[in-house]
């Protein structure tokens, strides 16, 4: 974490959380305008739990999962529903020992 710099922190939290915020913000008269909806968000486990070199990812993750939270109650009232996913590691091809 002492590593980041401030630059990398914006980056990285605007790019995980701000999008998420801003994309609820514009989502939300369409989602009304529904009269039923659904939003899912993709967080991810570092939300939740601790892993290694992964401190300022996880709070961002973390910031999803709350603002999850939060909207999921404040938009009930607006037949919305607000989900996240929070996935593990993924195994990408790359990963695979077949295909190396």
């Amino acid at each position: 974490m002492v590593e980041f710099t401030a630059e990398e922190f914006s980056t990285l939290m605007a790019t995980n959380f701000e999008s998420v915020f801003n994309l609820s913000q514009l989502a939300d008269p369409l989602l009304k305008a529904s009269g039923a909806a659904s939003i899912v968000f993709t967080s991810s486990v570092s939300g939740f739990v601790s892993l290694k070199n992964m401190s300022v990812q996880g709070s961002t993750e973390g910031a999803i999962n709350q603002l999850t939270r939060n909207l999921a109650c404040e938009w009930a009232k607006d037949n919305i529903r607000c989900n996240a996913v929070a996935p593990w590691y993924i195994k990408t091809f790359d990963d695979c020992e077949i295909f190396a």
